[in-house]
């Protein structure tokens, strides 16, 4: 690509002359580097790859998670089975999300260098980290009680993809909170103190926000759960039946806010 350096190069001997020329050559082929880079980012070929190192990467992850404290919960088998399901992954897909389980739970597992090899690929989207780690949250919740050392393998992993221990927190109270709203549990029932409150923490804001700052919330983490979105950042197609049901669990959250402010 070179039209950035011939536009910027021209500008630039006219506003400058020879050293403008110059000038704007060097701003040109950083602009051409930076589009050619976006470019091939966003091929199909990348968002294949990337699509295939983040299935790769969740399923090592969430069997090095289940591991942390020794022992495999049946809860956590049931939630990777869970996952599997929502998927709807083939016969030999399960048997792969399996075999990538059990390789993460094994003692010599290398989680940094795992997360370091997804990150060289697809790091560069928030939203793709953001859903990688929303998948690890979810499973460690599981058990109703965050064992220590669960605990300091999910903030490692945290930190590796650029998230703080404050944002763990703030993710944990929220997949807490929207597991009770689960498949639109919440749509029908009466708005009590306790249920009310899980819905303000599934959304993350206090319950004394104001309604515009509730709106935003609300349309901020549908944003993050839209399949468009997630499919253009190279989350793969089946993982997608899984944010989906995670935005209907937002969803009846805010549904039974506005109901009670009415």
């Amino acid at each position: 690509m070179f039209y950035g350096k011939l536009v910027a190069g021209l500008l630039g001997l006219l506003l400058g002359g020879p050293i403008g020329l110059a000038v704007g050559i060097f701003l040109g082929h950083q602009f051409d580097r930076g589009l050619r880079r976006t470019m091939e980012a966003h091929s199909p070929e990348n968002i294949a790859r990337i699509k295939e190192r983040f299935f790769e990467t969740i399923f090592l992850l969430l069997g090095h998670l289940a591991k942390a404290d020794g022992r495999i919960s049946q809860g956590e088998i049931d939630h990777t089975e869970m996952i599997i399901r929502q998927m709807g992954l083939t016969n030999a897909q399960r048997q792969r999300a399996i075999e990538l389980f059990k390789r993460g739970a094994a003692q010599e597992f290398d989680a940094a260098a795992c997360v370091a090899e997804f990150l060289a690929l697809g790091g560069q989207q928030i939203a793709l980290r953001q859903t990688l780690l929303m998948f690890l949250v979810s499973l460690a919740v599981v058990d109703h009680g965050i064992e220590a050392a669960e605990r300091r393998v999910l903030d490692s992993v945290a930190g590796l993809l650029g998230f703080n221990a404050a944002h763990v927190d703030q993710l944990l109270r929220m997949a807490q909170a929207q597991g009770q709203f689960h498949q639109g549990t919440g749509s029908g029932q009466q708005a009590g103190p306790d249920r009310l409150a899980a819905a303000y923490a599934a959304l993350g804001v206090s319950p004394d926000v104001p309604e515009r700052d509730l709106k935003k919330a609300y349309r901020k983490l549908m944003s993050e759960h839209h399949p468009d979105k997630l499919i253009a950042q190279g989350v793969p197609d089946d993982m997608l039946k899984v944010a989906t049901e995670k935005s209907q669990e937002i969803t009846s959250a805010y549904e039974l806010i506005t109901r009670s402010r009415k």
